[in-house]
């Protein structure tokens, strides 16, 4: 296979978490850094649980990350609304779509007897299992129906037993393949039972349709979480089986706690689209994932989408298990705001803004409030919080900021004469006359900014204080102080000298 081409197939069974997207993104920037393809299967075999709610998920949170395949399930819209589409030569790329072609395969290996027909009922397999166990040996299928003959075969039909097909695994071989990240892995067919590939309802199992798609799919590299190790073994068994060339294989670590746990949705096993919502940006998310099992020789941490594409290996993928720290992924987000420009923050963050009832401004304004506070921004959902006291005309102030203000009374009163006379309310005309005032009263400086402070903005942090008064303007400003002294002196904290 001179063409790079992987594969990213999810089962569209719940929602799409963090070690899912991890796995796209490997598969994504392989083939982008490789001028290869890479495609999109929805493997809804499991037609009971898989939803159409959840496929749409998958696709909104590759768009998310800024994913795109160059086949797959589209959503195209038309007068009717939304529908699943697939676009691309080796479609249909959903499972349950394909089932003529599964069909068509295992007729080729029973035909071949590469694979047979299993009558065991559920307890007769049960009751093997428990003799097994007793007799300390390895549990698993003993073959009993891998031999019928013909008229053995026309009983159990007469008695209206339903078959599945199982794989007859060969004797005696030893199944060995290169992992790129974990290197020789090796099993003994003795240890591989004769496994399932076609279940008696006529839907494939997962490790025969999945080597059927990727076969007709021409999958090159098959890139994927660890827990597919124990299948690689029987899927390069089928490829053996129908004479076809084996794939590229290399299995990504698990993904873990701080704590060294697996990953639980309290912890942040979360719908990718929750980080969507609450703040978290595509380049930090990319960013974020792709240092969960990789990273260069030079330990670098922050990468925009086009290095990662030029500088993303297999061969630098780790063996060990990654840990997800939301810590870390919180300061990558803010680091990648920085580097946003205001009206791009805005634009980003219109949904939040519009939820917290602040798009009735005018975006110029929001964006240079937005600019005043970009530096503490870690999360676009932060923003409403650190702005929204420049914006509406009333503020709160809590007990605490009214109990520290108490002392000030005198000094806010004075202040507030000023303001009304500076010529010029800029920050620097604002700042030059308060320092005067400060200078000529003998007092530190604290005690006079702190105050303003509080009673222009209700809180005892904000951007920087002059030019926050200066955004405000002097009515404002002046109304602010005013407002602040009288809740003071109604709430019968007021400490004059």
């Amino acid at each position: 296979m001179s063409e790079v081409r992987v594969r990213f197939a999810p089962s569209p069974t719940g929602y799409f978490h963090i070690g899912s997207a991890r796995t796209a993104l490997y598969n994504w920037l392989y083939a982008r850094g490789r001028g290869g393809k890479f495609v999109l299967r929805i493997e809804d075999t499991d037609e009971a649980r898989s939803t159409v709610g959840s496929i749409k998920s998958i696709i909104k949170g590759l768009n998310y990350l800024g994913i795109d395949w160059d086949e797959g399930p589209v959503v195209a819209k038309d007068a009717s609304g939304e529908k699943l589409m697939s676009k691309g030569d080796y479609g249909p790329y959903y499972q349950t779509l394909r089932k003529n072609f599964y069909s068509q395969k295992v007729d080729d290996l029973l035909a071949e007897k590469k694979a047979y027909l299993c009558f065991c009922l559920p307890e007769e397999l049960e009751e093997m299992r428990k003799k097994q166990l007793e007799r300390g040996e390895r549990v698993g299928y003993d073959g009993r129906c891998r031999n019928l003959t013909p008229a053995q075969r026309e009983k159990f039909l007469s008695e209206g037993r339903k078959p599945v097909v199982r794989f007859a695994v060969p004797e005696g071989k030893t199944v060995a393949f290169t992992d790129i990240i974990r290197g020789e892995i090796s099993v003994n067919s003795a240890d591989i039972s004769d496994f399932v590939i076609l279940r008696a309802d006529g839907t494939p199992t997962y490790n025969f349709a999945c080597v059927i798609d990727d076969y007709m799919m021409k999958i090159s590299h098959v890139i994927r979480g660890e827990d597919h190790i124990s299948n690689t073994p029987k899927q390069i068994l089928i490829y053996e089986a129908f004479g076809w060339e084996i794939p590229q294989f290399a299995h990504l670590t698990m993904i873990l706690d701080v704590d060294g746990s697996r990953l639980s949705k309290r912890k942040g096993a979360r719908s990718l689209l929750e980080y969507e919502d609450d703040g978290f940006i595509r380049e930090a998310m990319v960013n974020y994932l792709s240092l969960l099992g990789w990273g260069t020789r030079e330990s670098q941490n922050i990468f925009n989408i086009p290095e990662l594409i030029s500088k993303f290996s297999l061969e630098r993928c780790t063996s060990s298990s990654a840990i997800f720290d939301n810590q870390k992924l919180l300061w990558l987000n803010a680091q990648h705001i920085k580097k946003l420009d205001v009206g791009e923050i805005y634009r980003r963050s219109f949904r939040i803004l519009k939820e917290a009832g602040l798009d009735i401004y005018p975006r110029e304004r929001v964006e240079s409030a937005i600019s005043m506070e970009k530096e503490k921004i870690k999360k676009l959902s932060e923003i409403p919080n650190l702005i929204k006291f420049m914006l509406v005309d009333e503020i709160e102030y809590d007990d605490g900021i009214l109990e520290s203000g108490s002392k000030s009374a005198e000094v806010l009163t004075e202040v507030c004469e000023i303001m009304k006379n500076i010529s010029v309310f800029s920050a620097a005309n604002i700042e030059k006359e308060v320092r005067r005032f400060s200078k000529e009263k003998g007092l530190k400086t604290k005690f006079v900014f702190h105050p303003i402070r509080w009673a222009v903005s209700g809180r005892s942090k904000g951007p920087s204080l002059f030019e926050m008064c200066e955004f405000l303007g002097r009515e404002k400003v002046i109304g602010r102080i005013s407002t602040f002294l009288e809740k003071i002196k109604k709430s019968g904290r007021e400490k004059l000298p």
